[in-house]
């Protein structure tokens, strides 16, 4: 029998919403550089690709990352004055895809009720305070027994340690039985399955292409709306 359930975040519990990481640069920049909209628009283009190059080693190489390792990478001076309101008007513009599945509200206690334990790993240079203090907002956050973030780790998804630090925050020693939810067939479903656990699918998410990875797995069953996934796992 299935002790754990360990969530995927963004694309999952989150559902996806397409985003322009080049606007939520230049919604850091534009209060950086606030009286030079030149210098704005080209540390945003510069930060922009630092994100996107570390995104293209985390799909290849399953390297995890920082906000703070993107800023170097771009040659950003965090010692300034305007930093950190900078940095809240990035947070700002991102607060839209950040909002929990409405209609999987009653799902975790659904889930609690037979006696797993939940928990959420996901792929982030974002700290965990700011998730931690999303799924609070939205009432999410005490019904979950752990969380891992990739930008706490070495390695991100579908590495096998990420996926057996999820296990050690819920306090599960044997991935087969956990079973693993997530959006990306390379990163959640393959990355599960390769480490023993179970995977489910929530196929919804618009994944951009030079994200996807081609890769032939099966997930163990397929749900288009979490609020279906206890029926799904009931008897596993």
């Amino acid at each position: 029998m299935i002790e754990a359930v360990i969530f995927d975040w963004g694309g999952t519990l989150t559902p996806w919403k397409t985003m322009d990481f080049h606007a939520g640069w230049r919604a850091y920049t534009d209060v950086l550089h606030a009286d030079d909209a030149e210098r704005a628009a080209m540390v945003a283009a510069a930060l922009a690709g630092a994100d996107m190059a570390r995104w293209s080693t985390a799909r290849d190489e399953h390297r995890a990352f920082t906000l703070a390792e993107v800023l170097a990478d771009a040659l950003v001076d965090v010692d300034v004055d305007h930093h950190d309101a900078a940095l809240e008007a990035y947070r700002a513009f991102w607060v839209q895809a950040t909002h929990t599945d409405a209609e999987a509200a009653p799902m975790p206690a659904a889930l609690r009720g037979r006696g797993l334990k939940l928990g959420v790993l996901s792929s982030t240079a974002w700290p965990g305070e700011w998730h931690e203090e999303w799924l609070r907002r939205d009432g999410a956050l005490d019904f979950l027994d752990g969380f891992v973030w990739s930008s706490d780790l070495p390695w991100t998804k579908p590495h096998a340690s990420a996926f057996r630090a999820a296990m050690d925050v819920v306090g599960v020693d044997d991935p087969a039985r956990c079973v693993h939810i997530g959006d990306r067939p390379y990163d959640d479903i393959s990355g599960a399955k390769a480490v023993g656990m179970r995977a489910v699918l929530v196929p919804h998410s618009d994944i951009p292409l030079a994200q996807q990875v081609p890769v032939d797995v099966t997930p163990d069953a397929v749900v288009q709306r979490l609020a279906d996934l206890p029926e799904a796992i009931a008897g596993w």
